[in-house]
């Protein structure tokens, strides 16, 4: 489980792709606490840490993994967002991510509004209905508010504030670049439970003392 709130940007110094599995190797810029077997969200990705030292480590994505993200299309030398796994003590400054990616979008627009970046993004019709104004999002593993959210169009617009440029790699996408997104989990929980947990909203607002 993550924060969405990224730790450090690091270079993938070497990316080793077969028919089989896709290895990167990455340059570790700080985790001095990392250990093999432990999770951390590469993009938004949640991928298993290895052969760790203290120049690099590595994680391999699978098939599915390509399929499904962007990280399909990472090349050597690029930056990608790192962020380790949160731990009970630590404060939840963004939402809950599990780094489980839902799908990825398609950079529409990118804008300036003073110090801010306004970032469009397109995404397939099928992650719309989770998307709400000044509801969450995670774009390649970050956290960030919905502050524009267009049904018809199908695309979502968020303002980059200049902490999230300089510590992420969202300062460097450009129009038609491909990013990871995963959904607000308790909102796809909560569609899950509707349509599959036999809930019956009547009984429920009765308890909770309020009406439908």
């Amino acid at each position: 489980m993550f924060t969405g709130l990224i730790e450090q940007k690091s270079k993938v110094l070497k990316v080793n792709s077969t028919a089989d599995d896709t290895e990167l190797t990455i340059n570790n810029a700080g985790f001095d606490d990392l250990k093999a077997g432990d999770s951390i969200s590469v993009n938004g990705v949640c991928l298993t840490a290895y052969d760790i030292t203290e120049a690099s480590f590595k994680v391999t994505m699978i098939n599915e993994t390509r399929r499904l993200t962007s990280l399909k299309d990472i090349n050597d030398g690029e930056e990608v967002n790192l962020e380790r796994a949160l731990t009970l003590s630590d404060r939840l400054g963004g939402h809950l991510v599990s780094g489980h990616v839902d799908g990825t979008g398609t950079i529409t627009e990118v804008l300036s509004d003073g110090s801010a970046v306004v970032m469009t993004i397109k995404l397939p019709s099928r992650l719309m209905k989770y998307m709400a104004d000044k509801g969450s999002v995670t774009v390649d593993g970050i956290s960030l508010t919905l502050f524009e959210v267009n049904h018809k169009e199908e695309t979502i617009t968020l303002n980059l504030i200049p902490e999230t440029i300089e510590r992420t790699n969202l300062g460097q996408k450009q129009v038609q670049d491909t990013v990871n997104i995963e959904a607000d989990q308790v909102v796809k929980h909560i569609e899950h439970l509707l349509q599959h947990g036999d809930l019956d909203i009547k009984k429920l607002s009765k308890a909770g003392g309020f009406d439908v």
